[in-house]
């Protein structure tokens, strides 16, 4: 697996050993670490986590892509589908944007936001990296008007006071660290990471704790059969406190999370004994977590079923739940193609466009395996078009 990589610069590789030292020496000191922790450190340890470096994470000279990098399609729908809602809250509604990613997002969904006249009070931008928040800064200064660019908040944690507007979240709970868990003789077990003899990292199995089982155990009541031995996935048992964390102060508006992932019973499928546990390096995946620690993006895909029951455990009930395509069908992402070729300069840019909406809509990329969850509280009726709520496939969770 390894060989087909692309190797890493010299200071990439010292940057990588300066963690995985870390990593030994909290091993030595405390025992394995459960897997949820060793994830957490290879994402976000200061100055030496993937989210918490300097190196490019987005784009093409990144690891990955993500929808707003694409273009400015993906926001410009997602502000169709939420500017309603913020309309109808009225001047002292708020945007919450949690993981601003390069901050493409933002600038465009701001832009797209004033020319609808329903600009929210704040656009807030909840961001753990200082690496990113400074790239974001800096990309919505020189890409934004003043007046624009005044209205743009970051935070270091929710909103304790509280709001009502509209909290979205893009490729953000794949990113939380998960757990994994695994049967043995019907009991559940927890992966660990330790060393071997060598001082090596190694994933190991140990009886899961009362948390981790109790959950793993709710997953196999709601399907209605017990995982076989030898079955091996994840699981995020922390996923109802997260969203009671970042929403709990969000008293009137709607959630959007746009994830790659399933519902839960085709996200447990039987023939699916691995996991959906992932890395990217450079725009390739694999599946070795233990591979160059800190200079991965590790993710697993989303538990749609658990995202709707952390929800309602926090007061908001699913407004609509379906696949990235027919979400952008249903706001309007023909309309805002065609205004967007109309704006166009020549060939390249129409090829470009029409890359664009492959991308976001072919089943094998990012228009089936991609889906959208929008959570409401608080509101008198839903302001969301009628062509999204007639698509929705809540039914399916």
């Amino acid at each position: 697996m390894q060989s087909r990589l692309p190797e890493p610069a010299a200071d990439e590789r010292a940057h990588s050993d300066q963690l995985l030292q870390l990593l030994r020496e909290q091993i030595a000191s405390h025992g394995p670490l459960p897997f949820s922790s060793y994830m957490e450190r290879c994402l976000y340890a200061p100055g030496l986590g993937y989210y918490s470096a300097g190196r490019t994470k987005f784009g093409a000279a990144g690891d990955f892509v993500t929808a707003p990098e694409l273009g400015e399609l993906f926001a410009r729908c997602v502000v169709n589908a939420l500017q309603p809602t913020l309309a109808a809250l009225g001047a002292q509604a708020d945007f919450l944007e949690l993981g601003g990613g390069s901050g493409a997002f933002a600038e465009t969904a701001l832009k797209a936001f004033a020319a609808a006249g329903t600009l929210p009070r704040q656009y807030l931008i909840l961001e753990p990296s200082a690496d990113l928040r400074q790239r974001q800064r800096e990309r919505l200064q020189a890409n934004l008007p003043a007046a624009l660019g005044a209205r743009v908040a970051w935070l270091d944690r929710p909103p304790e006071q509280d709001w009502c507007g509209v909290l979205f979240a893009n490729e953000v709970i794949d990113a939380l660290p998960a757990t994994r868990f695994s049967m043995r003789d019907g009991e559940v077990c927890e992966e660990y990471v330790a060393l071997d003899g060598e001082g090596r990292l190694q994933r190991i199995d140990r009886p899961a704790d009362s948390l981790v089982a109790g959950a793993v155990r709710h997953v196999e009541r709601d399907l209605g059969r017990d995982f076989a031995d030898g079955y091996r996935s994840e699981i995020l048992p922390q996923l109802p406190y997260w969203v009671q964390a970042v929403a709990g102060s969000l008293q009137a508006g709607l959630m959007l999370f746009i994830d790659y992932g399933y519902v839960r019973r085709e996200f447990y499928l039987p023939e699916r004994d691995d996991g959906t546990l992932m890395a990217h390096y450079r725009h390739r995946s694999h599946n070795d977590p233990l591979f160059l620690p800190g200079l991965n993006d590790l993710t697993a895909s989303v538990d749609f079923t658990a995202l709707a029951e952390a929800g309602n455990s926090a007061g908001f009930a699913v407004a609509s739940y379906l696949p990235q395509a027919q979400f952008l069908i249903g706001t309007g992402l023909q309309e805002v193609y065609a205004q967007t070729l109309a704006q166009g300069a020549g060939e390249h840019a129409s090829y470009q466009l029409a890359q664009q909406v492959k991308r976001l809509m072919l089943p094998d990329q990012m228009g089936e395996r991609f889906q959208a969850m929008l959570l409401a509280r608080g509101l008198e009726s839903l302001p969301l078009p009628a062509e999204l709520l007639a698509a929705d496939q809540g039914g399916r969770l």
